[in-house]
C-alpha cells in the first residue's frame, strides 16, 4: 500500500489574515511605483465586470463607494469601464474622504458621482433608487478587509435600495460586512452575485456564513505570492490534485491488512442502518477489509457479505488498523462500554453521532493514537456547552476550539465542513465539495465509514477527515437529485475515480450549489 504523509499543497486554496495579506502588500507595494498595485486590481475588477455584464458599450453600472482603499479600487475600475462606453456613476457614501485619485480618474473618463442620502452633495440630491432601477451592475467598494462587525445605517439604507432594484452585485475582494479573518456576519452585509478578491483568498470568502455572501469568487494575481511565501494560512480548501495525492493505491505486494482493516462498532436493535451505512462507506472507501462488531451484524451481512461480522465486544472482532464508533448506537449502558473500549485501544479512532455523547472527554484527551470527532452544529455545541446558533454563527472559531479541548482532529460538519487539527498554528482545512443533497438521514454515516478506512490505511488524521469529506461531497452531488445515503455510498466509486483521473473541476471556493453569479474568464 502506498500511503501519503500530511502536508502536501499540490493546488491547494489558500486563505490568509488580513493582517499577513497587509504585510504582504506592504512588501510589494515598497517595490512599486505609488498606485501600481491598486491600478492592477482595478484592472482586474474592471476586466470581471465586463466579463460578467457580456458587453460594456452601453451598460449602466453604479459603483457604491466607502472611503478606503476599496473605494479606490472601484472607482479606477469604473474610469475604465467608462472608457469602454459603459455609463457609470459612484454612490459616495463619505464624500469627504472618498479616494481623490480614483475620483478625478472616474470624471476624466466621463464618469459621475452622487451622494448617499445621508451625504449630500451641493446641488440637487440624486435619486438613489431610480439609478439602481437603472443599473446593470453594481459594484461593491463600502468596506474593505478591514471592517469589522455589520453595515453603518447609512450602508445599510442604500443597500436596501439594491435589495429593492434586484440588480446583481459585484464585492470588491470582500462583502462588505462580513468578517474576512472569520467568516463571521454581524449584523446586515452585501449579498453579493460574484466577488472579486486581490492577491489571495480571504477566510471569509471560503467559510460559511460569509461564504453565503460571497457568491462566484474570482481571485486577481497582483503579485503577493512572493511575499506570501512562508506565511501560514489561516485556512486552506483542496483540490483533486490535493486529494489523489493523498489517496491510498495498493501496490504489487499489497493484502487485505496492509490495504488496512477497518472495524466498525455501530447500530442498534433500533438503528440497524447506521452500521450498515457505515460498512458502506468503508467498503467503498478502500478498505482491504472490514470488521464489524455490534447487534447488527445480520443486516450487515445480508448487505454486504463480504464483512467480516461479530456480534461480541469491539475487542473481540479482530485485527484492525482503525475503529469507527458511534453511528446509531443508542444511549444504553453496552454503547457507553462499547465507545470506551474503543478509544481504549492503541489505534486510529473516529467517534460520530452518539459516540460523541457517550465518550469521556478525559479518556479522548489522554490517547496518544489519532482521533477523530465528526460533530454536526448541534453535536458541536453539546460538546462545547453553546448554543447550536453560536457554533454556526462562527464555525472558524467553534471548530478550533473543539480540536483545542478535546485534543484531536475535529471534523466539524455543515453547510461548509471544516477539519481542525490540535495544534493551533495549522491551518484549518474547508471541504469545497459540499452540497445540501447531502442533508438526508444517513449521509454522515457514509462519511464517517469512508474516513475510517482511510484511517486504517495509513493517512494522518487530518488528511482521512479532508479528504473523506472531499468524496463524499463530490459523491453526493454525483447522486443528487433525490438521493439518500444509500445512493450517495454507492457515488462514491465514481467519485474516488474521477478525484484519481483528475476528470473532474472542483467549484470555486464560494461558489454555492446553483450560484447566483457568473464569472466569464
Amino acid at each position: 500500500m502506498t500511503r501519503r504523509g500530511s502536508g502536501q499543497t499540490v493546488g491547494m486554496r489558500d486563505a490568509y489574515s488580513v493582517e499577513t495579506v497587509r504585510a504582504a502588500e506592504r512588501e510589494l507595494m515598497a517595490r512599486l511605483p505609488p498606485g501600481t498595485l491598486m491600478k492592477r486590481a482595478a484592472a482586474g475588477l474592471a476586466a470581471a465586470c465586463a466579463g460578467m455584464l457580456g458587453r460594456t458599450y452601453g451598460t449602466r453600472i453604479v459603483l457604491l463607494v466607502g472611503s478606503g482603499d476599496n473605494g479606490g479600487d472601484a472607482l479606477f475600475a469604473g474610469a475604465l469601464l467608462a472608457r469602454r462606453g459603459a455609463g457609470v456613476t459612484a454612490v459616495l457614501l463619505s464624500p469627504e474622504r472618498a479616494h481623490a485619485a480614483g475620483l478625478a480618474a472616474l470624471r476624466a473618463a466621463g464618469g459621475r458621482a452622487v451622494a448617499a442620502p445621508s451625504a449630500p452633495l451641493e446641488g440637487v440630491p440624486a435619486d438613489i433608487p431610480a439609478l439602481l432601477r437603472r443599473a446593470d451592475l453594481v459594484v461593491d467598494g463600502i468596506v474593505g478587509i478591514g471592517g469589522r462587525g455589520g453595515l453603518r445605517p447609512d450602508a445599510v439604507e442604500v443597500l436596501g435600495f439594491v435589495q429593492e432594484a434586484g440588480a446583481p452585485v459585484v464585492a470588491v475582494d470582500l462583502p462588505s460586512g462580513v468578517d474576512a479573518d472569520t467568516g463571521e456576519v454581524r449584523g446586515v452585509a452585501v449579498r453579493a452575485a460574484a466577488t472579486v478578491t486581490f492577491g489571495a483568498y480571504k477566510p471569509g470568502l471560503l467559510i460559511d456564513p460569509a461564504r453565503e455572501y460571497a457568491g462566484a469568487v474570482r481571485l486577481i494575481d497582483i503579485g503577493l505570492g512572493p511575499h506570501l511565501a512562508g506565511a501560514v494560512p489561516v485556512a486552506r480548501a483542496p483540490q483533486h490534485a490535493d486529494v489523489a495525492a493523498l489517496l491510498p493505491r495498493p501496490a504489487a505486494e499489497s493484502d487485505k491488512y496492509r490495504r488496512g482493516v477497518t472495524g466498525i462498532a455501530a447500530g442498534s436493535g433500533r438503528y440497524p442502518g447506521a452500521a450498515v451505512l457505515a460498512v458502506a462507506g468503508a467498503l467503498r472507501g478502500g478498505a482491504g477489509a472490514v470488521r464489524y462488531a455490534g447487534p447488527a451484524a445480520g443486516e450487515v451481512i445480508a448487505r454486504f457479505p463480504e464483512t467480516l461480522v461479530s456480534a461480541g465486544p469491539p475487542a473481540a472482532a479482530g485485527r484492525v488498523q482503525a475503529w469507527v464508533v458511534g453511528p446509531g448506537l443508542g444511549d444504553g449502558p453496552d454503547a457507553r462500554e462499547t465507545v470506551r473500549e474503543v478509544l481504549a485501544s492503541g489505534v486510529p479512532v473516529l467517534v460520530d453521532a452518539d459516540g460523541l455523547r457517550l465518550m469521556d472527554a478525559g479518556q479522548v484527551r489522554a490517547r496518544t493514537a489519532p482521533t477523530v470527532l465528526t460533530p454536526h452544529a448541534g453535536e458541536a455545541a453539546a460538546l462545547l456547552g453553546t448554543a447550536r446558533e453560536e457554533v454556526e454563527a462562527a464555525r472558524l472559531a467553534s471548530v478550533r476550539e473543539l480540536a483545542r479541548r478535546y485534543r484531536a482532529t475535529v471534523l466539524l460538519k455543515g453547510s461548509t465542513t471544516l477539519v481542525a487539527e490540535p495544534e493551533e498554528d495549522r491551518p484549518v482545512r474547508v471541504n469545497p465539495t459540499g452540497t445540501g443533497w447531502l442533508a438526508t438521514a444517513g449521509s454522515g454515516d457514509v462519511l464517517s465509514g469512508l474516513a475510517g478506512s482511510l484511517l486504517a490505511a495509513g493517512l494522518a488524521a487530518p488528511d482521512a477527515a479532508a479528504a473523506g469529506a472531499y468524496l463524499h461531497g463530490l459523491a453526493g452531488r454525483l447522486a443528487a437529485p433525490l438521493a439518500g445515503a444509500s445512493d450517495v455510498a454507492a457515488a462514491l466509486r465514481r467519485a474516488w475515480r474521477d478525484v484519481a483521473d483528475g476528470a473532474l473541476r472542483t467549484p470555486p471556493p464560494g461558489r454555492p450549489e446553483g450560484g447566483r453569479g457568473d464569472l466569464r474568464h
